[in-house]
Order: structure tokens, then sequence, then C-alpha cells
């Protein structure tokens, strides 16, 4: 099966890179919850984070797979 015309693109692997250092920083973050509004804070971080796992798996699809 080939792989979506994005998969193939200098484009997508930057994009993807992209979202990867995102949820490497997104992951090194610790929360400080002494702090006010820390709590809304991580909780708009694990979304972003899981949204961003999301997208790659959507950009990576069928990526590895022969053409």
């Amino acid at each position: 099966m080939t792989p979506p015309a994005a998969a193939r693109t200098p484009e997508h692997a930057r994009i993807v890179r992209d979202l990867e250092e995102l949820i490497v920083a997104l992951d090194r973050r610790v929360p400080q919850v002494q702090r006010a509004g820390e709590a809304a804070i991580a909780r708009a971080a694990a979304l972003l984070r899981r949204e961003a796992v999301r997208r790659i798996a959507e950009l990576t699809a069928g990526s590895d797979q022969d053409p």
C-alpha cells in the first residue's frame, strides 16, 4: 500500500519532528502545584500532548509500508 502523499514530503517530516519536540518538552515540564492556575496549565498540556500524538499517528499512518 502506498503512503499518503503528505507522508512522503519533507514538510511532513518537519511537522512530525516539530510535534515530537513538543511532546518531549511537555514531558520534561514538571507542574509547580504551589502556583495559581497550575492545574489548568497541566490539563491543557496533557490535552496538547494527546493531540500531538494523535496527529503524528495520522501523518505517519502507512508511511512504514512498501509502495
